[in-house]
């Protein structure tokens, strides 16, 4: 399998973006808007000099080398398909010696030939891009916020489609998102970007089990709590949050920390509070919100959210403004610097 290899400083307006990545499969960047992501698939593309460093494949270097004469696949976070143009006369567009009918057969869009992309839904104008990008016979895919533009229920969907094709085509294959959902249920591993610096990098559950600090954490999706850590007893640390309430974990620190717990680690109780020991956490608060999501329902309780199955919401009568209390063990919390 080749290796695209990227190491390289571009300068930007607020900041300086520098990377050092290896991607021979399916690498995410994620981060917050304007942390650079875009930009690194600019580079690789050829459509950003950078001012150190550069780009190559399998040890030969793209240096110099202009976007055309790059073997890279490029779908951009709006499609850019061409309006004025149907569907087959777009994916011609990017062919590179490859029977077109057979590029819209193998992505289901044959019947869509002379459709224009105004008259395509959003999952339909993504399959039409992957296949224009993939019709150039392309060495490295590029994807920019690829399930972006769809709404929630195609996006589930398309999701799905998107990460088995990435499977099967092999290609090393970089992707950049604002949503960690995305990135973990696509990628192979993925790199945290802010501010043009990787916080992490690794595979998907390494960041949500061992974040490396708070912004890690709570991008993946964690509660972060601040608090004050100091050596407690039965080899737990204990740690007083900015609310009063002390809660305690296995991991070791002392000082300023965040703590980090996953919703899904979090119980919710209504009728009395539980009977706390040193291995589970109990925070009180009002309840704040439900969201429903599928068979679960997220309930935020004081500084904490929750996911709970429906049936277990509906059994605790759980209702905003109401008091709940929150519990989590000690061997589910993490602590990170902040």
């Amino acid at each position: 399998m080749a290796t695209l290899n990227a190491d390289f400083t571009l300068p930007l307006r607020a900041f300086e973006l520098e990377l050092a990545l290896d991607v021979s499969k399916t690498v995410a960047l994620v981060g917050p808007s304007g942390a650079g992501k875009t930009s690194v698939l600019r580079v690789i593309a050829g459509l950003a000099q950078p001012s150190r460093g550069g780009v190559s494949l399998d040890g030969e270097s793209w240096n110099g080398l202009p976007p055309e004469a790059r073997r890279v696949g490029f779908v951009f976070q709006d499609y850019a398909l061409f309006p004025h143009l149907r569907v087959r006369a777009n994916v011609a567009y990017g062919a590179a010696g490859r029977p077109v009918d057979d590029v819209l057969t193998r992505f289901g869009i044959a019947h869509l030939a002379e459709a224009h992309p105004r008259e395509l839904s959003g999952g339909e104008r993504q399959r039409v891009a992957l296949a224009r990008a993939l019709a150039r016979d392309p060495a490295v895919l590029l994807l920019d916020e690829p399930l972006a533009a769809l709404d929630a229920h195609t996006k589930t969907e398309v999701r799905h489609e998107l990460a088995e094709l990435l499977r099967d085509l092999g290609l090393p294959t970089l992707l950049v998102t604002h949503d960690y959902e995305d990135a973990a249920a696509l990628a192979d591993e993925v790199g945290v970007l802010v501010e043009g610096k990787l916080r992490q990098f690794g595979p998907p559950a390494e960041l949500v089990a061992r974040p490396r600090d708070a912004f890690v954490a709570s991008f993946t999706g964690a509660n972060l709590l601040r608090g004050r850590a100091q050596p407690g007893g039965g080899g737990l640390t204990t740690v007083r949050l900015e609310g009063g309430e002390e809660v305690f974990s296995v991991d070791e620190a002392e000082g300023e920390v965040g703590v980090v717990v996953y919703p899904w680690e979090v119980a919710v109780a209504r009728a009395h509070e539980p009977d706390a020991d040193s291995a589970l956490n109990v925070v009180r608060g009002e309840v704040g919100s439900l969201v429903e999501i599928a068979n679960r329902v997220r309930v935020r309780v004081g500084p904490l959210t929750a996911e709970v199955t429906a049936a277990s919401a509906a059994r605790l009568e759980l209702a905003r403004g109401g008091v709940a209390y929150a519990t989590f063990k000690a061997t589910g919390t993490r602590l990170v610097p902040l």
